[in-house]
This record gives structure tokens, sequence and C-alpha cells, in this order.
């Protein structure tokens, strides 16, 4: 066992592990405040429905040796049957059970990049039980397509370093779908929907900012140059990302917003994901530029061709997915780069989306069609937050005084529910 190579790789998990927490921040406070916390929710429920997943089959079936055709792995690893603490991987001396742990936090966070797009508008219970089949269904075999040596896209040498397609990609492209199934909010383009606290978007980039080195460095699962190389383009992609979107915000809006900021700074980490270990920091300025010009532009179609992707997760991650995808097919060093290499990134890019698109649309359809998918219209109006989670983000009860003598303590449990339910007579 290569036991700095370990810590590395240990390490990188925990950063990624905060980055679901950071993500659930980021979206929280970009809607509106009475569906603020089922949008933490929505975050953090992958942390437990992925892990017990991972463990019951989702590794054996990404990581297992494939069973044909490289499109998914066998179910030899069900229940990490036949692994052990002394079982290392073939490269370097890593443990498995450090790979493994790695690999689920990415897992983890693929999903829950989907839950920006549904905003204020879906049942909590659908949303479990969607990604649940989403990450059966649509993840595991196309991370197996990217990552395992056996796996079709692999092989055919496209390069992911750390999931511009499998994460980023496939998110995007997966939310697309489930928007056009579940539809718009109500009051789509007619409501202001305006962030309701934009100190908690910035607290959540900067979380984000943070995790994203773990999350691109540690994809090389050793603490080596390349590592190193990945690190540093990470951080200069987002820096000009940020200076990309404000740019463009500026001339096109005349104001450089937080929001803005935040967005950008995103949209360069998205980009960054499958190529910065292959691109000169030259080159990581140029994916960074674009990426945060184009995905500036790019969160305004949504406007214009009606689909309701409420936090922009088409926007910025499918689109800064396909753009740091294709330009590393270009942009690589070594000699990599080109117009075949050009020509494997959008085989892999193109394909990944199809197969995505199809998929998370009959599952959005199979859970609309049983359960339904959509919250009721009077949930969605009063929020969403007292409907499913029986709480708000913010109790208002204790400003003021009492002039009655009655304490303005938070309410209990009961008082919370007979509230909503009160709420919904006066609504109805």
């Amino acid at each position: 066992m290569n036991g700095a190579d370990t810590a590395f790789v240990l390490i990188s998990a925990a950063l990624v592990m905060l980055m679901t927490p950071g993500l659930a921040f980021f979206y929280g406070g970009m809607v509106r405040v009475k569906s603020a916390l089922n949008m933490l929710m929505m975050s953090l429920i992958s942390l437990g429905i992925v892990s017990v997943l991972w463990v019951l089959y989702g590794y054996s079936l990404t990581f297992g040796d494939d069973i044909g055709g490289g499109l998914l792995g066998n179910f030899d690893h069900i229940g990490f049957n036949g692994i052990t603490v002394d079982t290392l991987t073939g490269k370097d001396g890593i443990p498995v059970f450090a790979f493994a742990l790695f690999q689920l936090m990415f897992a983890v966070l693929t999903p829950a990049l989907m839950s920006g797009a549904l905003a204020d508008r879906v049942k909590f219970t659908a949303w479990a039980l969607f990604i649940t089949l989403w990450v059966t269904v649509v993840y595991f075999p196309v991370a197996h397509w990217v990552w395992q040596s056996d796996g079709w896209l692999h092989k055919l040498g496209v390069i992911d370093f750390a999931g511009g397609t499998a994460v980023h990609i496939n998110a995007g492209v997966g939310a697309l779908a489930a928007v056009l199934v579940v539809g718009k909010r109500i009051g789509f383009k007619k409501d202001p929907m305006r962030p309701h606290n934009l100190p908690l978007v910035v607290l959540g980039m900067g979380l984000l900012w943070f995790g994203w080195f773990g999350f691109n460095a540690g994809s090389e699962l050793a603490a080596d140059g390349t590592a190193a190389i990945m690190a540093f383009n990470t951080q200069i992609a987002t820096g000009a990302a940020m200076l990309g979107w404000l740019i463009y915000e500026r001339v096109r809006h005349g104001a450089f917003t937080t929001l803005g900021a935040a967005s950008g700074a995103i949209a360069g980490l998205v980009a960054i994901t499958p190529s910065g270990a292959n691109v000169s920091p030259f080159g990581a300025i140029l994916i960074g530029l674009v990426a945060g010009l184009v995905c500036s532009w790019a969160v305004s179609l949504k406007f214009k061709l009606g689909y309701d992707d409420s936090l922009d997760v088409v926007g910025v991650h499918l689109v800064g997915g396909v753009i740091g995808t294709l330009l590393v097919g270009l942009l690589a060093v070594d000699g990599v780069g080109g117009l075949a290499q050009f020509g494997k990134q959008a085989t892999g890019a193109f394909s990944v989306m199809a197969y995505s698109f199809v998929v998370s649309w009959i599952l959005a359809k199979i859970v609309d069609a049983t359960i339904g998918f959509r919250a009721s219209e009077d949930d969605e109006t009063s929020g969403v937050d007292m409907a499913y989670h029986a709480e708000s983000a913010y109790d208002y009860s204790a400003v003021g005084g009492s002039p009655s003598g009655r304490s303005l303590a938070a309410p209990s449990k009961d008082e919370t529910h007979a509230a909503a339910a009160q709420n919904k007579k006066v609504d109805a």
C-alpha cells in the first residue's frame, strides 16, 4: 500500500463529500424563501440514498468487470463481496475501500446537481424515488463507460479526467428531461422568482470551489505532478470563467451581480473538470473564459425555449460540461489534441447526452404515472417547505415584543403541523 497516495485520496474524498452540502447552500439561497429547506433536503437526501445503493450494487455495476460491450459492470462485488481491507487497486497501491469512498462521493453529488432544475414544485418522495432509479439506470452505467478500463468510451480514448460526461453532461441533460415531464412553476415568466439569500449562495459557491480541488486533483488517485497541474488549472479556469460571466453580464444587462460571479465560478469549475489535467494553464484560461461567456448566455435560453430550469442546471452544467469535454480535444498538450481527439470527445459527449436524456425522461414519466412527480397546486403556492417538511427556513415568531407575556419561543412540532393544516384550509 502507498500510504501517501492513500491519505491523499481519503482527504480528497472528504473534500468531495463537502460539495454536496455546499451545493445545498448554493441552491438553497437561489430559491424563494418558502422552498429553501426543501432545496437543502433535495441535495442532502442523496447522501443517504446513494451511499446505501453504492454498497448494495452501485460499486459493482460501475467498477466490476464488464459483462459485455463495455456497457455495465458485473455483479461479483454486490455488497462489496470479495473485497477486504487488504484489497488494493491496480494503480499505485490504493486500497479499494479508499477508491470506492472517493467514487461514492461523485455518485452522491451527480443526482443532487439535478435538483436545482426542479426547485419549488416536486414531491419530496417522488424526488427520492427518481434519484434511486436514476443512479441505478443512468449514472452507474455511464460511469462504467467512462472510468472503468473496459468501458466503451474509456477504450475509445475519450478524455474525461474527473467527470465532464459522467457527472455534468449526465446530470444537466437528465435534469432537462425531468423538467420537460414535470412542467413549469406556477407563475413562470410572470412572477418575480429572485434568490432569497445571496450570501448563502456565495457561501455555497465557496464550499463548492474548495471541495472541487478534491474532486479534480483527487481523480489522479496519487499525489503527483498530474494532480498538481489539475489543481492549478482548476483555480485558473474558475477565475477566468467568473470574469467571462461578469463581462457578458455587464455588456448585456449593465451590472456586475453577485449571483453572476458565483454562477460564473461554477461554470468554470464544470468546464475544467474533464480537461484540466490535459491542458496548459493558458488553455485553462481559454476554457474558463469560453465557459463563463457561453454559459452566461445559455441560462437565458429557458425563457426563449420555454422550459423552466429553475436554477440554471442546464445552462451551467450541461453547457459547461460540453464546452470542457469538446475543447480538451483541441487544446490537449503533448501531441494529444487535434481533430481526431475532438471527434472522440464529441462521440463521448453526445452519446451520454442521448442516453441520459431518453432514459431520464422515461424514468420521470414512470414516477409521474405511479406516485405523481409534481406537488399539488396548493402546496406549490403556499410552499413545499411546510407541505413536506413541516418546517420553515426562518422563524419570525420571535421578532418584536410580546405584550401578552406569552413566550415567543419557536413553535413546537404539533403547533407547526397545525399551522400548516390551517394554511391549507385558508388557501382552499
